[in-house]
């Protein structure tokens, strides 16, 4: 291209002009490639619905960059500069960044592997790392979590990713299970009695599915009953505690003895 010998005759430094016109045409080139390749890319990303705009733009950056270390090594090719070497060099130098940002890399890729397989959204109510709260965000290198009693915790996401996730707000409907004991003398049909008393005056507890009530096991002590109710999500803790306190004052009202752990001594005379 440009290979005239008046282009040829002129130089600037080590490089001649038909060179420079050259890599300026290459460059131009590349240029408008790469514009319309971003558009693609962008346009193909954009149909993905359940990506986050986050990972979209660190996508679209990440392949500008790609695009552009191919267009430098295309224009120093088209200027005579020995690509293998500069390739060699490019080689070197991203492997000694990656190795001295190793925990960065992770913690970005995990991040990445968040925001596209959603195992929980910001607002959720989960149990990740050994930490429970509300999710408050979800960056690209950590996830920050607002604990019960108002702490804000950044954890990595490379522990995210790493550990079981339970995200409680992902489903409408949560399960309340509570075990409450009463003495031995106590008829089994008595107790469940006084319990579903309490169960069918709370509006909060579902009827579909059926509450459950049985008896459990049978301690040293008292015998054990097993509860188990449906309710709203965002219903769970009031239905939780709510069932502590009036199974309690159910079982007063209805003369049902609670028990605690003691030992019977029998004393034989010989």
């Amino acid at each position: 291209m440009f290979d005239t010998p008046a282009l040829n005759s002129v130089s600037i430094g080590s490089f001649t002009l038909a060179t420079l016109l050259g890599a300026l045409v290459t460059f131009l080139i590349c240029l408008i490639v790469i514009n319309i390749l971003l558009k693609l890319f962008s346009k193909i990303l954009s149909g993905v619905k359940r990506m986050n705009q986050t990972v979209r733009g660190f996508l679209l950056s990440a392949i500008k960059i790609a695009l552009w270390i191919i267009a430098i090594i295309i224009i120093a090719g088209q200027l005579g500069i020995p690509t293998a070497s500069l390739v060699a060099l490019l080689s070197v130098a991203g492997l000694a960044l990656s190795l001295s940002v190793q925990g960065v890399l992770s913690n970005l890729f995990s991040g990445l592997t968040l925001l596209m397989t959603h195992p929980f959204d910001e607002g959720n109510f989960v149990e990740v790392a050994g930490k429970t709260g509300t999710v408050k965000s979800i960056g690209l290198l950590y996830t920050t979590i607002n604990t019960l009693d108002n702490v804000l915790i950044s954890i990595p996401n490379g522990d995210v990713v790493g550990s079981s996730i339970f995200n409680y707000s992902a489903e409408p409907l949560r399960r309340v299970d509570m075990n409450f004991s009463a003495a031995y003398s106590e008829p089994t049909e008595k107790v469940k009695a006084a319990i579903m008393e309490v169960i069918e005056a709370d509006e909060r507890i579902l009827a579909d599915p059926a509450p459950f009530v049985a008896l459990n096991a049978y301690n040293e002590s008292t015998v054990d009953y097993v509860v188990r109710v449906w309710v709203k999500n965002a219903d769970y803790w009031g239905v939780h505690f709510s069932l502590n306190e009036q199974v309690r004052e159910s079982f007063l009202r209805n003369g049902v003895a609670m028990s605690f752990p003691h030992m019977n001594v029998h004393i034989v005379e010989k």
